[in-house]
């Protein structure tokens, strides 16, 4: 019976001292939320961006979007130039071809009544 009661003694020593203790006022918190100014869950994990540089690369991508459709409006420009250039430069052309076709025509009208004038 002694050995009895002093094993259960033990086994409940054991029991309380092993059992789980909790600081008083440390559960009846609340839970503080921090906030972090990076963009991923763990700010020292391998790509970890503050939002300060994800807000400028949105910013400088949105710059750069703009510059492209700056470009592309340049070059639509250009190629507008180019077009209205090679149309005059085709209507000068034909202007000029007509102007010699019409010289020809003139020598060759002009020199066949003069070698009709000579035969007769």
């Amino acid at each position: 019976m002694k050995n009895l009661l002093s094993a259960v003694f033990i086994v409940s020593l054991v029991l309380i001292a092993c059992s789980k203790k909790e600081a008083p006022g440390f559960g009846a918190e609340q839970e503080i939320k921090v906030h972090y100014d990076t963009a991923a869950i763990d700010s020292f994990s391998a790509g970890a961006t503050s939002v300060d540089i994800v807000r400028q690369i949105r910013m400088s991508s949105q710059k750069y979007q703009d510059s492209i459709k700056e470009a592309e409006k340049r070059l639509k420009e250009e190629q507008k130039l180019k077009e209205e250039l090679e149309k005059e430069n085709k209507k000068k052309g034909e202007e000029e071809k007509k102007k010699t076709e019409a010289e020809k025509k003139q020598k060759t009208s002009d020199a066949q009544p003069a070698a009709g004038t000579k035969t007769e």
